[in-house]
């Protein structure tokens, strides 16, 4: 299949290849573009540089692009996924990988190991009370720095030609521009994503595990594909 999915120019670096492993193509669409505050990450690096975080959640591959590179400090880091894993990777920055893909997860992975402890945060200008309400509940600090901002392109997602479009995120899909056509499956990265379609009128007809790999998987199975093996 030819998926279109909805990422901001700074990410999917290796979507194309983790598809073609899967046995699909793809290619992206940008229904929001981030706008980085340079002097946000500035401030966020000197605190980190100073030792004021015990540990760092990097709940973004952009985040820890635009981070890493300038940590000379080593807390805990802890990345949302494997794609920002290996980011920080890039960054010589070892991380741990959150064993799920949902930044609500974090209080229970790292578990009483939080109580009495400072949490830095560097993220999108994106609303998550409950992460920093999860943290400080386990009798943890938290200090989040707002590093960017994802804004409407107001651009027509171009969709001829795909097969399906899988939206990212539940802001990817309320803030984009597009027109549903028959026979183009609807795809969601995950249950948060999926509950956002639902209220918007275009219920998913796959569902992921908040991973790319993991909602490609989910596809080949609503195909009935066995497995990565598909040509």
């Amino acid at each position: 299949m030819r998926i279109a999915i909805t990422r901001i120019r700074e990410k999917g670096g290796d979507d194309s290849a983790r598809c073609a492993a899967w046995g699909h193509e793809c290619y992206p669409v940008s229904p929001l573009e981030a706008s980085v505050d340079h002097d946000a990450v500035g401030r966020f690096v000197r605190q980190a540089n100073c030792g004021d975080f015990d540990c760092i959640f990097f709940t973004s591959a952009l985040a820890a692009r635009l981070v890493a590179p300038r940590l000379a400090a080593r807390p805990r880091v802890i990345a949302i996924g494997p794609q920002t894993g290996r980011e920080l990777e890039k960054s010589g920055v070892p991380s741990e990988v959150l064993d799920s893909f949902y930044s609500r997860d974090f209080a229970r992975y790292v578990g009483d190991w939080v109580s009495g402890r400072h949490v830095g945060i560097p993220r999108a200008d994106v609303p998550n009370p409950g992460l920093a309400a999860s943290i400080e509940a386990a009798g943890g600090r938290v200090t989040e720095v707002r590093c960017y901002s994802l804004k409407p392109t107001g651009v027509p997602l171009p969709l001829d030609g795909a097969d399906a479009v899988l939206f990212t995120s539940a802001m990817s899909f309320r803030e984009a521009v597009w027109e549903p056509r028959p026979g183009v499956l609807l795809i969601a990265i995950g249950d948060v994503t999926a509950g956002a379609m639902r209220r918007g009128g275009h219920p998913p007809d796959v569902v992921g595990d908040g991973s790319l790999d993991g909602t490609l998987a989910a596809l080949n199975e609503f195909l009935g594909y066995p497995g990565r093996a598909v040509k």
